[in-house]
């Protein structure tokens, strides 16, 4: 099936019921036919449902679906994008290793790396930019992921997959990739080399603004027993649960079914089921979404750099944008919804404008049915140093725009009137500087 007919179809295959929606398994836990089938189904010889901390037929599903249009062997959902990226990498890291980052990443993803990985004595080490060139000097014996966003939140930079791929593998570590900004309708990162994709469904998949939800997908291609000193916790036996040997067990799927049976089971980041529900529902209508997206995403683009109250506009589709030739070779011709403009006027002049939008939403989200503007220097990037706000690509007078699937004149007349305010002086007193 094509991806539009696998957001619909994929993974579901109706009941004795014959209900055609998705039922909605708003139970905690599932009956044991005997005492010999719950052995079966907690040592994982057979598959089944028994505790929805650790899976609900709602949400296998959406895994299946998810797996079937990335192309991968398995996937597993969690409470959200932050718990997904979490998951993906301390089920194969261990304090005393390191990870190595591209550094343009949605700020809550950075923190969690900066400041908390640490504590957990991994750490993690952002390349000055988001080519292999930069990150291969920083991988050593106890580099144990190589992570980056195939498209960058809110740069908008495209990484070259293929090459980030090929060096990670050449050091025998597994490339991680956040494909939430693409979605896999755009962008397969398993088919460029991706060993992991993790996404944050409560953006475009869901895309109504109202369920949160993350998701692991596994590509069943990293030779985890190749590397067995680097990777223990899949190729030896596994104290929490049961002295089970991944590798050995379950093969390609070693990696997903770890991060189900360790980092699901005893953190219990489970997505509810009836959030499986909706997001099933937001996935069924993405192409269709897309396209919309995308075409009012170009015109705003091309309005906004023809505006002399915008400083520059970072769009992918244009010409001089830097990463202009990998979007044209990784996302074949077409774009995301995702844009970067600096107002004339710094910092202020970024302020006044997000504080006069009138039909935009002021929300950290992206990837909305509805329109949404974000301020990331006094917001989602607002506990970035100075040095590291430069780094990840936020300057002060950045706003990121999430274009929904509204009339486009309605948003270009409210980001006009916008404009007027922010570039008009005086309006209002100073705004503090972020830190």
């Amino acid at each position: 099936m094509r991806d539009e007919t696998i957001a619909i179809h994929g993974g579901y295959v109706p009941g004795s019921t014959r209900a055609v929606a998705v039922p909605i398994y708003q139970t905690v836990a599932h009956e044991f036919i005997d005492a010999d089938h719950a052995a079966a189904l907690f040592d994982l010889e057979v598959p089944g449902f028994h505790y929805n901390r650790l899976n609900n037929p709602t949400n296998d599903v959406l895994e299946r679906r998810m797996t079937e249009l990335e192309g991968g062997v398995g996937a597993l959902t969690l409470s959200s994008g932050s718990a997904a990226v979490a998951a993906s990498i301390l089920n194969i890291t261990d304090a005393g290793d390191n990870i190595v980052c591209a550094p343009q990443l949605y700020g809550a993803t950075y923190t969690y790396f900066a400041a908390v990985l640490p504590r957990h004595g991994i750490e993690a080490r952002f390349a000055p930019d988001d080519t292999a060139a930069s990150m291969e000097p920083l991988v050593d014996e106890h580099t144990t992921a190589v992570f980056c966003e195939a498209i960058g939140n809110p740069a908008g930079n495209v990484v070259d997959l293929e090459a980030v791929a090929e060096m990670a593998h050449r050091h025998g570590v597994p490339l991680v990739v956040d494909n939430t900004v693409a979605t896999p309708l755009l962008l397969k990162p398993i088919e460029h080399g991706a060993d992991v994709v993790v996404h944050s469904m409560t953006k475009f998949v869901g895309g109504h603004g109202t369920t949160l939800g993350g998701i692991i997908i596994d590509s069943g291609r990293f030779p985890w027993a190749d590397h067995a000193e680097r990777f223990p916790m899949l190729t030896t036996p596994e104290p929490a649960f049961h002295g089970v040997v991944y590798t050995e067990q379950f093969g390609e799927q070693a990696y997903i079914v770890r991060c189900r049976t360790v980092g699901l089971r005893n953190t219990g980041a489970a997505l509810a089921p009836f959030n499986a529900f909706l997001l099933l529902q937001g996935l069924e209508t993405l192409a269709v979404r897309l396209e919309r997206h995308q075409a009012n995403a170009r015109a705003i683009a091309r309005y906004l750099a023809d505006d002399p109250r915008v400083a520059w506009v970072q769009f992918a589709d244009f010409p001089d944008h830097p990463s202009h030739e990998l979007a044209r070779r990784y996302l074949r011709g077409r774009s995301t919804s995702i844009i970067t403009f600096g107002v004339v006027g710094g910092y202020d002049a970024g302020i006044r404008f997000f504080n006069a939008v009138r039909l935009f939403k002021r929300l950290v989200n992206m990837g909305d049915a509805k329109s949404l503007v974000n301020h990331p220097a006094s917001a989602t990037h607002r506990q970035l140093s100075p040095e590291a706000l430069r780094l990840v690509g936020v300057t002060p007078e950045m706003i990121r725009l999430s274009i929904g699937i509204e009339h486009v004149d309605d948003l270009i007349e409210d980001l006009d009137q916008a404009l007027d305010a922010a570039c008009r002086p005086g309006d209002g007193p100073p705004r503090r500087q972020p830190v």
